[in-house]
C-alpha cells in the first residue's frame, strides 16, 4: 500500500497528538517523522511549536537530504538524528523520541532497560541499551544514537529520553510506550525483588515469533483503524 505525503502527514500530526496523550512528550519537547521510501521523502513535526497547536500545513516534508519540500517552519532540530537513523535501517519508516518520566529516569541514571516483559523483547527485540551522551541536536548524537540502537527498536539517550523505531507509524508509538510501560514496571518491580530478566533464547523466539506474525501492512491497517476510530 502506497502512502501519499497528504496521509504521512495526517498520520504524523495523529499520532504527535498520540504522543502527548500518552505522557510521552510534553510542550513542543519530544519529534516524530515518518518516512516514505519510494518517494525518498521526510515528514517531520516542526520545531517550537507545541503539539496541541499543531495543524496540518506545519508538519514539514523533506527530502532524505533535509532540503524542505513543503512547510513553512524549521524542522525539529534533532531532524539530523531521524536523517541518520533513516540512512542506516532501511526496515524503519518511523521515529519516534520521547521524554517520558520513567524511561528519562533511566536515562539520567544511564542504566539500560533489561528485558523484563515479553511485549518489550516482541517489540524492541532485546534490552533497551544507553547511547553514550551527547548535546541534543548534533551529529555526535545521532551517530551515538545509531550505533547503540543497531538493529534494535528503541534506545535510551543519555541525560535525555527514548528513540524508538518502527516499520511504520504506530510501530514506533507502540514501542515508546512498551519502553515507558518496562521502565516503570522494572522500578516497581526492584522493590520488591530482584527483576527477572527474560532468557537470551526467549527473547529472540518473541522477536522473530512476532515479527513472522504482523507485517507491515497488518501494521498499516491497524494504524487506519485507530485513526479512523480515535
Amino acid at each position: 500500500m502506497t502512502v501519499t505525503a497528504e496521509k504521512a502527514k495526517e498520520q504524523v500530526l495523529k499520532v504527535s497528538l498520540r504522543m502527548v496523550e500518552n505522557a510521552l512528550v510534553s510542550g513542543n519537547w519530544g519529534n516524530f517523522s515518518v518516512r516514505i521510501p519510494q518517494e525518498k521523502l521526510i515528514i517531520i513535526t516542526p520545531a517550537l511549536l507545541p503539539y496541541g497547536t499543531l495543524r496540518i500545513k506545519d508538519i514539514i516534508v523533506l527530502d532524505l537530504e533535509g532540503q524542505i519540500i513543503e512547510g513553512a517552519g524549521p524542522p525539529s532540530n534533532e531532524f539530523c538524528l531521524h536523517q541518520s537513523i533513516y540512512k542506516a535501517r532501511d526496515d524503519v519508516n518511523a521515529v519516534m523520541h520521547t521524554h517520558s518520566i520513567f524511561a528519562s529516569a533511566f536515562a539520567v541514571a544511564r542504566k539500560p532497560i533489561p528485558p523484563i516483559l515479553e511485549d518489550l523483547a516482541r517489540y524492541v527485540g532485546g534490552e533497551v541499551p544507553v547511547a553514550p551522551y551527547a548535546r541534543a541536536g548534533t551529529p555526535e548524537l545521532a551517530r551515538a544514537t545509531i550505533e547503540t540502537l543497531a538493529q534494535l527498536n528503541a534506545v535510551i539517550l543519555a541525560n535525555h529520553g527514548v528513540v524508538g523505531v518502527g516499520r511504520t507509524a504506530l510501530e514506533a508509538l507502540i514501542v515508546c510506550r512498551i519502553v515507558e510501560k518496562a521502565a516503570k514496571i522494572y522500578l516497581l518491580a526492584d522493590l520488591i525483588a530482584r527483576p527477572a530478566v527474560l532468557a537470551g533464547e526467549d527473547v529472540d523466539f518473541l522477536r522473530q515469533d512476532y515479527l513472522s506474525r504482523y507485517g507491515i501492512e497488518d501494521l498499516r491497517e491497524c494504524l487506519g483503524g485507530v485513526l479512523r476510530h480515535k
